[in-house]
């Protein structure tokens, strides 16, 4: 008797050393393969990061904050580029301000309405490019801008366009 229940508690401890081992494996290989499709994810964002990054890298390209030869034209002429890139945004915005048509956008507004220029970029320490709109019409300008010996600030209208209204 003693032997059967030796035999029972074998054969019931083979069972569950069985199944613990199937179950074991059955898990392990899950584990697994969400450990691939994590991996598989992983991958595919690196990816993504770095196409943004070169777009991103592309797209400032043509910025003054990014021109270490424009920044070095400034700096030469005793200038703080940090502080002179918002004082000439704001110069430029201020136009906004005169009354009647606006001094450097070469079309009229639609009645009843004013011309402003809205965003500014400027593309290294000689050019702007800058859209405005009047809220029914809107187009871009491209300028020019120097800073004479008196250090005032000067814009010249190099081109402009204007969208069709449809």
């Amino acid at each position: 008797m003693k032997q059967r229940i030796f035999m029972y508690l074998f054969v019931f401890a083979t069972l569950l050393v069985l199944f613990q081992y199937v179950n074991a494996k059955r898990v392990f290989e899950d584990l697994n393969g969400k450990l691939e499709t994590h991996k598989d994810a992983l991958k595919k964002y690196k990816d993504s990061v770095a196409v943004l990054q070169n777009e991103t890298l592309e797209l400032s390209h043509f910025n003054l904050e990014r021109n270490e030869d424009a920044i070095s034209y400034f700096e030469r002429d005793g200038y703080n580029v940090s502080e002179l890139v918002p004082f000439i945004k704001d110069e430029l915005y201020k136009l906004n301000e005169t009354k009647g048509d606006h001094p450097i956008v070469p079309y009229a507004a639609s009645e009843g309405r004013k011309i402003l220029i809205n965003t500014i970029k400027m593309l290294n320490h000689k050019w702007i490019v800058a859209d405005f709109s009047d809220g029914q019409y809107w187009g871009e300008i491209f300028l020019t801008y120097e800073i004479t010996e008196g250090r005032q600030l000067k814009f010249n209208l190099v081109e402009s366009f204007l969208y069709p209204f449809d």
